[in-house]
């Protein structure tokens, strides 16, 4: 294994998302994947209890040189039917809610049983000055189309407005006392808001219409974070130039991720906005899978060292290590840090 091996620790990723120079170039990624995790890590547990998993990412995060481990604060779903996801998936499969009778009867989960136990359990089992990134179960759009499918949450937008807000506050504030209730523990670091909203041209709903349902939950998620002396990072795909100043401005995350090659390259997207809000990760997985893995390290150092003077940016993938992508050209995107 060609992993970075080094001791976790946090302050420099926290130095990344004030958009300072961190102390050594610096890692990020949302997830990877079971094959790095057991080459890092060796075996997982064979009892996958929350508390084993997130003990067992924990080790194989540091040994691929993080400074943070990615985990959710507990079980919350909410759609069952969401267990069914595959590769591949229509984003109009796992329709729950059509109208106000369905939105009725729909079971929702109660965040009064919210355990976040595992949170306090996993401090003591943190390697170094490891803390916990805390990301959700999908975000506040993710979520909604999840229960209303896409193409029926875009008729009733036009036919049923009121339903359309009715569920927005559901899931919003439901997913809002999730962050705001896993802000509190201090073995939770960073806050990551995950919630896709655009295609590779377009954002998925009219930025009027995500600034009407959408971003004041992500809003409310960003001042819990703040207000528990967190940062709070988003992790969104898609084309955020209509979007990018209420990213910034409006709803204030401190950092973003996924980034795409075809949208605006991760060199661009510093140049434009870095200093104002980190620039995570954003070397694009389809160059990662494409590229050698001399081309893949050297373009790494090239964007470490666009980043050098003004900091504000850790090097990772433009969204997550599928398995998709062999460990050698995963680790040769990480052995740039070790070389800079």
């Amino acid at each position: 294994m060609n992993a970075v091996h080094r001791e976790p620790d946090f302050e420099n990723i926290l130095k990344v998302l004030r958009c300072e120079k961190p102390s050594r170039p610096t890692l990020f990624e949302f997830f990877m994947n079971d094959v790095v995790y057991r080459e890092a890590a060796g075996e997982p547990p064979a009892e996958r209890t929350p508390l084993n998993t997130v003990r067992y990412l924990a080790k194989a995060y540091a040994a691929c040189g993080y400074d943070y481990v990615n985990a959710q604060g507990c079980t919350l779903s909410f759609n069952p039917k969401i267990q069914e996801r595959k590769n591949t998936v229509s984003l109009n499969g796992r329709v729950c809610i059509a109208d106000w009778e369905s939105f009725e009867r729909f079971q929702w989960p109660d965040p009064a049983s919210f355990d976040f136990s595992v949170l306090k359990e996993a401090a003591p089992f943190l390697p170094g000055n490891m803390k916990i990134m805390l990301s959700g179960p999908g975000g506040v759009l993710e979520n909604v189309i999840d229960l209303v499918g896409y193409d029926n949450l875009c008729y009733l937008i036009f036919d049923e407005p009121e339903l359309v807000a009715a569920v927005f506050e559901k899931v919003g504030s439901i997913l809002a006392a999730y962050y705001e209730q896993g802000a509190q523990y201090d073995s939770v670091g960073i806050i990551m808001s995950n919630d896709d909203w655009g295609f590779n041209t377009q954002t998925m709903l009219s930025p009027e219409d995500l600034r009407k349902y959408v971003f004041p939950w992500h809003k409310k998620i960003v001042e819990s974070a703040h207000k528990n002396g967190k940062p709070a990072v988003l992790h969104s795909c898609g084309n955020p130039e209509e979007i990018m100043e209420d990213i910034i401005c409006d709803m204030k995350f401190d950092g973003k991720h996924s980034y795409e090659d075809n949208i605006i390259s991760v060199e661009e997207a510093y140049r434009r906005w870095g200093g104002r809000i980190a620039i995570l990760g954003g070397i694009d997985v389809d160059f990662l899978i494409r590229s050698e893995c001399g081309v893949i390290t050297e373009r790494c150092r090239k964007m470490l060292e666009l980043a050098q003077e003004k900091g504000g940016y850790a090097l990772g993938s433009g969204n997550s290590i599928p398995e998709y992508i062999p460990n050698e050209k995963y680790f040769a995107m990480t052995a740039a840090v070790a070389d800079s």
